[in-house]
Order: structure tokens, then sequence, then C-alpha cells
């Protein structure tokens, strides 16, 4: 029985050493195995780090990158961000030189927030633009000169090329009843605003905003006059300097002798000081000056360039129609809007119309 044990002993002693060894033996595999899979996970991740630099950008850092403002920006609350931050004010020149044609010339007009309100003249006058034969391409070469931040505000939601004149002294944003002491600054403001235009090199057609523009009246410029004026009536030559003037409508190159004349023009004012800019005129335009100075003037015959004074006699041929002889924004809005009426049947219609009957003046006879 001694010996049984003994025997038993010694082989379950053996299968010890060996378990053990076969443990060890594993145990040195295993460390290899591990060894081997952390050499070969370190290789890949080098090869991939080299393939794809960029991976080595955290989300982090990449987010900051993308958020961070310019350095050149100034950094600005949003209650300090203001239009004029976000969108430079233009000068006047550079507005001009923006919508100028290649030969330097302007369409200017003046509104002020009696004539910018919705459904007023502004409107009417930018639709007859849209409306008229050859006009609509014209629009980009209009600047309209902002008499009050209203007008201003106005002008900039419906047109490119709008500028604020300041005026502090008086205040242009009603509306301003004919030969009133207001409308008469107004007047020459503008006059004084056209001799700059002239003094910066620009040519320009002047409009007032109470004209629809049915035509493109560029074809009927003469080609040989300095200054070029509408007529309340036209007697029938375009040299005659005694046809019934209108300033709403005018032509000027810009050249020494505009340049002298619109300055002389300026200041006659002073010696009339109760008569507006087209009273001043036909009080000046026989002045030995003007003869001195040599500009040659020219007067549009109304069938091109009519109103209501003397409406065309051809709308196959109009340019123009001007709400004068009429006083009262509410009269000339209603005059106008059968205007723009008469155009779009005429413009329906399959053949030339030979007999020009016109709608207006209606409401402005009943001055």
């Amino acid at each position: 029985m001694s010996s049984s044990s003994s025997s038993s002993s010694s082989s379950s002693s053996s299968r010890s050493k060996f378990m053990d060894s076969g443990f060890i033996i594993g145990r040195k595999e295993l460390t290899r195995i591990l060894i081997l899979f952390l050499g070969l996970t370190a290789s890949c991740l080098v090869l991939y780090k080299t393939a794809y630099p960029l991976q080595r950008l955290n989300v982090s850092n990449l987010t900051s990158l993308q958020a961070s403002p310019s350095p050149l920006l100034p950094n600005l609350n949003s209650s300090e961000i203001s239009p004029e931050t976000t969108k430079p004010k233009l000068s006047f020149k550079e507005i001009l030189e923006n919508a100028s044609t290649k030969n330097n010339t302007v369409i200017i007009t003046t509104l002020n927030q009696a004539w910018a309100e919705p459904n007023s003249l502004f409107d009417l006058f930018l639709e007859s633009f849209r409306i008229g034969q050859g006009t609509q391409q014209l629009l980009k070469h209009v600047v309209v000169v902002c008499l009050d931040i209203k007008a201003f505000e106005r002008c900039s939601q419906l047109h490119t090329n709008c500028y604020h004149i300041e005026t502090s002294e008086t205040d242009f944003s009603g509306e301003k009843v004919y030969n009133t002491p207001d409308y008469l600054k107004m007047m020459w403001a503008r006059i004084d605003l056209l001799t700059q235009v002239l003094e910066m090199g620009f040519n320009f057609i002047f409009t007032d905003a109470d004209i629809m523009w049915l035509r493109d009246p560029f074809p009927r410029l003469y080609p040989d006059g300095d200054f070029q004026m509408a007529c309340d009536r036209f007697f029938g030559n375009p040299y005659d300097s005694d046809n019934w003037v209108n300033g709403g409508f005018t032509y000027v190159r810009s050249n020494n002798r505009s340049i002298e004349f619109y300055k002389f023009w300026h200041k006659s004012r002073l010696d009339y000081p109760d008569l507006h800019d087209q009273d001043v005129f036909n009080r000046i335009k026989h002045e030995p000056f003007i003869s001195e100075i040599g500009i040659q003037m020219r007067f549009f015959d109304t069938v091109y360039f009519g109103g209501f004074c003397q409406t065309s006699r051809d709308i196959n041929l109009v340019c123009t129609m001007h709400a004068n002889c009429c006083i009262g924004l509410d009269k000339k809005l209603h005059d106008l809007n059968l205007v723009l009426d008469d155009w779009r049947k005429y413009l329906s219609l399959s053949e030339p119309v030979q007999n020009t009957t016109w709608s207006v003046p209606m409401k402005c006879l009943e001055d």
C-alpha cells in the first residue's frame, strides 16, 4: 500500500511539473504574440498617419479654426453693426461714376418723402421706365438725389443709385407748394447741385420725377447744343429763347460754357429773391454775359417732350410727358396714372395710331 501511494504521488508530481512547464511555454508564446500585435498596430498607425496627415488635427482644433473671426475685422457686437458699417456710403461722385454711360452722361432726378411714399410719384416714375420703349436699360443710369432720409430709405428699397444730400437748414420732406419759400430753396439747391455735377465732368439729363419716360429721349437730343431745355409751350423754333421754357427736363453738356452759365444762373437768384429758377432763367437769358460765354441753347419740341401745358400731338413720337401746369400732388398722381393707362392701351394696339387723343389733363384742369 505504501508503494502504491508512493507511485501515485510520483505520478502526480510529474503531471504538475509538465503542466507548469506548459504554462510557462504558453505565457512566452502569448507574450510574443502580444509584442508582434503591438508592433503591427504601431506600424499601421504610422502608415495611416503618413497617408492622411490632416487627421493629425483633432476635432476641437478644426472647430476653432472655422469659427475664429478674421483678425482683419473689428470685433463688433451685433448691436454695434449699422448699415453704414456693413455697406460703406459712396460719395456723390462715386455714385455718378457707377451710373454714367460710356460718354459720361447721367440721368438725375430729385426726391423728397412726399413724392417717395408708396403709390406716389416715384413709383409712377420708375414704372414709366419699365413699360417705355427703349427705356428699361436707362434705369441703371438714373441717379436719385434724396432730400431727406425717408426718401433715401424708400429709394434704396426700389433703386440702385440713391444719394442722400444733407439739407440741415431746411426740411424738404413734405410737399412743397409751388413758389413758396421752401419750394424756392429746393429749386435753387437743385441748380447748385447740378453745377457741381458739371464741375465733376458729367453731362446730365435732369428730369423731374413727375415726368413719365415713354421712349428713349437720347435720339431726340440736339447734337450741337450745350444747354437744351423742355418747354411749357413751343412755338416752332428750337433756337428761339422766347419759347416758354420749363426746367423740369434739361440736357446739359459739361464744358466751360455750361459751368459758367450755371454759376451765373445760381448767383442771379440774389437779384431776384422772390423768383424760382425758371423765372430767373427767363430774366437772364438775354443778358450780354450769355452771349459772351458763347453757350449754345436749344429748346425741345413738345411733340417729343410734351406735358399738360401742351400735350404731345403724336403718341407715336412722344418721349416724355410732364405733369406741368398742375399744382398739387393728388392731381398730378391722378393724371399721370391716366398717362400710363393711355400708354398701355397704345402698346396693346397692333397698328400705329393716326390721331392722338390723351385722357389728360383732367384733374389738373381744375385749377
